[in-house]
């Protein structure tokens, strides 16, 4: 994943810490799909995760 890359490689030139917040809502393997309310609630557990990891 490019930015997260880019911010990982600035975070480790500047010394601070760094976090990226990546979902997948579709499969193309087996088309599987969630529904826009399943991926908003998933994102909101996901950003709470993430603020209490710093």
């Amino acid at each position: 994943e490019m930015e997260s890359a880019g911010l990982y490689t600035l975070a480790a030139k500047f010394g601070v810490r760094a976090l990226s917040i990546l979902t997948i809502s579709d499969s193309l393997v087996n088309g599987g799909e969630i529904s826009s309310e399943m991926r908003e609630q998933k994102l909101n557990e996901m950003v709470e995760i993430a603020l209490n990891s710093f």
